[in-house]
């Protein structure tokens, strides 16, 4: 049985668990003593099993065993829709989240501007980009708009494009005030901001319940869903003047194609596209290894799966391990008691005192209409079509339960 709600707001005292500082975390060869352990006691978030160090799953009669090469240090599988964590491992040890923190970042500050707002860059829109850190290539003293900016962000993870419209938002302190705030407001409270980025930084923190709260949050938004969806676009290049031909002496932009980094959406050598994938957002660097949230839905059901720095040294690990505990959680629905729920942002009227979507939109109805290459506004190789249902959104911020969320159809992907 789920823990009330004062219950589930218990959280442990103890500092901040951190992964170590080498890369990816222990070396392959060590051995399972010199691996960072897991707090014995963690956040209660969710239901008290949950804050338990180990693997919680409950089979029933006829579920299937829960895959045996699983190497993160953390991982979570839960129903988007129903809110049931149906298993956890680990699930609110602290660690790096590197760019997976993106969609904390995108849920807190993609509704503060209109898509077809225009931003010219200025230097100071540039400062503070860590070293290493992955771009999509913003030039200075260009004009891009808010959607350029943030396929830049979703696509090619481009800590550029986080430090433009966190610029635009204030800059980066106001942004990770700001993101800190949306963090706690949806109870990630795992969740500590430094960066609005990911990038590493002392201190920085978050959970694999906490991420999958954050994406729960970001998918109820038509644009999130659409970016994070998204495989190929264009994105415009740098104004030079024309060398040759008609429009010789002409200044003229070009563009350059973008492929999405989320190799469950896109495929990699050895990696085939995951079918009915619909996001959301990966991330890796030297703290945290890799990591990544995706979901999926196949026959009506959309689960999220949340993996935190697997160490096997596999090729593709934590889409591997990802796509192992989807096709698990797919055969398990239905087939095993839940060990949590992922719980209403605290502002959040649900109708029913469960768990429900985060926050994130006005009041009214959002068809489930198909997402088309013009209407994304220049992304190519977004999905034709949605899953069916409507997702109703009532005046007031009523947050519900059991409701088809119109995500986008990724079985097959058009190619540009």
């Amino acid at each position: 049985m789920l823990l009330a709600t004062a219950t589930l707001l218990c959280l442990s005292t103890a500092a901040p668990a951190l992964a170590d500082d080498k890369p990816g975390g222990a070396s392959n060869n060590s051995s399972d003593k010199d691996k960072p352990k897991p707090p014995a006691s963690m956040s209660t978030v969710g239901g008290a099993r949950l804050g338990e160090p180990g693997t919680q799953v409950d089979l029933r009669a006829g579920a299937p065993v829960l895959p045996k090469d699983l190497s993160a240090r953390s991982w979570m599988v839960s129903d988007a829709e129903s809110g049931e964590v149906l298993a956890s491992h680990n699930s609110h040890w602290r660690l790096a989240p590197a760019s997976t923190l993106k969609m904390l970042f995108a849920d807190t500050v993609l509704p503060k501007f209109p898509k077809t707002a225009k931003h010219r860059v200025e230097t100071k829109d540039m400062e503070g980009i860590g070293a290493g850190s992955s771009l999509v290539g913003v030039k200075e003293n260009e004009t891009y708009s808010v959607h350029d900016l943030w396929l830049g962000v979703f696509l090619r993870s481009g800590n550029d494009a986080v430090h433009v419209l966190s610029s635009m938002n204030g800059g980066v302190a106001q942004t990770v005030k700001d993101m800190q705030a949306h963090a706690e407001e949806l109870q990630a409270l795992d969740t500590h901001v430094v960066t609005p980025d990911g990038y590493d930084e002392k201190g920085q923190v978050s959970s694999a319940y906490d991420l999958t709260l954050f994406a729960r949050s970001g998918l109820q938004k038509k644009d999130f869903r659409e970016y994070c969806s998204t495989a190929t676009a264009k994105f415009p290049g740098e104004t030079k003047k024309v060398k040759k031909g008609k429009d010789k002496g002409k200044t003229k932009r070009g563009e350059f194609e973008i492929q999405n980094t989320n190799r469950l959406l896109t495929g990699d050598l050895g990696l085939d596209p995951y079918k009915g994938i619909a996001g959301v957002k990966n991330g890796s660097t030297t703290n945290a290894g890799t990591t990544f949230t995706g979901v999926a839905e196949r026959n009506g059901k959309v689960l999220l799966v949340t993996v935190m720095n697997p160490d096997s040294g596999e090729s593709q690990a934590v889409y591997k391990e990802t796509a192992r505990l989807l096709d698990w959680g797919f055969a398990a629905s239905g087939k095993v008691k839940p060990v949590g729920e992922l719980v209403a942002p605290k502002g959040a009227n649900t109708g029913s005192g469960k768990g429900a979507p985060g926050k994130g939109q006005a009041g009214g109805a959002e068809s489930a209409a198909k997402a088309t290459d013009e209407g994304s506004g220049g992304g190519m190789g977004v999905a034709l079509g949605v899953t069916g249902g409507v997702l109703a959104l009532i005046a007031g911020g009523l947050f519900l339960l059991n409701r088809r969320w119109p995500l986008p159809d990724l079985v097959r992907r058009r190619r540009p």
